[in-house]
């Protein structure tokens, strides 16, 4: 079992940049992928199907990713790494979906905050039950306390529309379930590429299974709903990030959480996310969308939230 190590600045860096500026840029590229392609589900396989073709390069000529392939199916003949956490990649791809869908109507920044919530609970969940690499963490009023400031900040961020009647808050209530799917991905994937001893072949695993439900859902899609392939026509050069920044963020959680835990993680991402979106929504805003002076300080909350849940009990 991986040891849990001291949060540095250093770690602190790479998870705020890599992990959370990563997460709000693929979210906008989504985004204008969907408004390009009019189907959430559609822009989601285009941007983890390039995510895949990426990573699957990378696998053919890294030796060592050859190597942490191995020892993941090493691990599943000797049940070392159970079977339910190989296919993670499928909750990414859920993920992705839900983003692109859900980004196209309510903005970065607003998705960013939903998620907080969904992460943020789940993850007190999900390491409390041990389901991550470093074991069992136990649920304490530290813990707590920064999952409830996440919430109360949702509800500060969303204050000025409660009673409006928007038929928007569906996708905030999807942001909040993807965000608890995020929690659980992370912690298999941390399970993963502590089995693999290197997160890009715990990475390659996770975009294999998410392309291939993008890839089913894709088809169910177009034979039996009426959906029309097609590939964007126009749009901005950008849009097509979305598979490099799923790369980056799903590398950084394999090699973050075997590290920090999936509630540490995820607080430290978070705080870049949002951030990151603000800057997003500020500058590259979605048709429809404003920044408010609840959402600043919804997001002013969270990083308390990021605070108080990152701080470590220093043992003797």
């Amino acid at each position: 079992m991986t040891t849990r190590r001291h949060l540095g600045f250093g770690t602190f860096l790479v998870i705020f940049i890599f992990g959370g500026f990563s997460v709000a840029v693929q979210a906008r590229a989504n985004g204008e992928l969907t408004h390009h392609t009019g189907n959430g589900v559609q822009a989601a396989l285009i941007s983890f199907g390039s995510g895949f073709v990426i990573i699957s390069i990378a696998m053919i000529f890294s030796k060592s990713m050859h190597a942490g392939l191995g020892r993941i199916f090493a691990s599943l003949r000797d049940r070392s790494l159970p079977w339910w956490a190989f296919p993670s990649g499928v909750l990414g791809g859920l993920f992705v979906a839900s983003q692109s869908f859900t980004v196209a109507l309510i903005g970065v920044a607003m998705f960013s905050v939903g998620i907080v919530a969904g992460q943020t609970l789940n993850s007190l969940v999900v390491d409390h039950y041990g389901l991550g690499p470093i074991g069992r963490q136990h649920i304490t009023m530290r813990r707590v306390l920064s999952a409830l400031i996440a919430i109360a900040a949702v509800i500060v961020a969303l204050s000025n529309r409660l009673g409006g009647g928007d038929a928007r808050y569906y996708a905030i209530f999807l942001a909040m379930f993807a965000g608890a799917a995020v929690a659980v991905q992370q912690a298999l994937n941390g399970v993963t590429s502590a089995a693999a001893r290197q997160p890009f072949s715990a990475t390659w695993v996770a975009f294999f299974f998410g392309t291939a439900i993008l890839v089913l859902a894709t088809l169910v899609g177009v034979l039996f709903m009426g959906a029309k392939a097609q590939l964007p026509s126009a749009g901005p050069w950008w849009m097509f990030l979305g598979g490099v920044m799923g790369v980056t963020f799903i590398s950084t959680a394999s090699w973050g959480v075997p590290r920090l835990g999936v509630l540490v993680f995820g607080l430290i991402s978070i705080a870049g996310q949002l951030t990151a979106g603000l800057v997003l929504d500020l500058f590259v805003p979605v048709a429809g969308t404003t920044v408010t002076t609840n959402l600043v300080i919804g997001v002013i909350m969270t990083f308390v939230a990021v605070a108080v849940g990152s701080i470590q009990r220093r043992t003797p």
